[in-house]
């Protein structure tokens, strides 16, 4: 069964919810960096950042962040010109388990294909089993860990 994921920019109103959200026990455990407020709505016309709030249906359930290759992901390595890379988690605790990470995560993905972007990358923490869990689902491949200014990730891959 194929799911209608839709990705709306996020605004400055979507902030109450992502403060919800970030105080989640499922997703406090993985994003705690007391930045990460600051980070997560900062500036929404950033040309190397777009921000999304990820809804099934008329339920917004997640939260999802595209972003150009820079400066601050030398750890990543060379990558094509062009890659960007992913961070996301869902929100709304019931809709864990269920398939939902990797469905969307593969919709935003092939969006992003289809436009010509050359590979995708991402970077959970290595103990997050969920995520490496719904990332592989999605067709991303696992390459090595690598030491980023969180701390220590496992780079991922996914080429169209």
């Amino acid at each position: 069964m194929t799911q209608n994921y839709t990705f709306r920019p996020m605004t400055m109103a979507d902030m109450p919810l992502i403060r919800r959200w970030l105080h989640e026990s499922h997703v406090a455990e993985w994003w705690h960096d007391p930045e990460t407020l600051e980070f997560v709505g900062g500036d929404l016309a950033h040309p190397d950042l777009a921000q999304f709030i990820v809804s099934l249906g008329d339920r917004s359930f997640a939260y999802l962040q595209c972003y150009q290759i820079g400066q601050w992901h030398l750890s990543f390595g060379p990558q094509p010109v062009g890659t960007r890379g992913l961070d996301q988690f869902i929100g709304e605790s019931d809709m864990l388990g269920c398939g939902h990470g990797s469905a969307f995560i593969r919709s935003f993905i092939d969006q992003l294909f289809a436009r010509g972007v050359p590979r995708i990358v991402l970077d959970p923490n290595p103990a997050n089993a969920r995520a490496i869990r719904a990332y592989e689902k999605a067709g991303f491949v696992p390459q090595h860990v690598i030491v980023t200014p969180d701390g220590p990730a496992l780079l991922m891959t996914r080429d169209p």
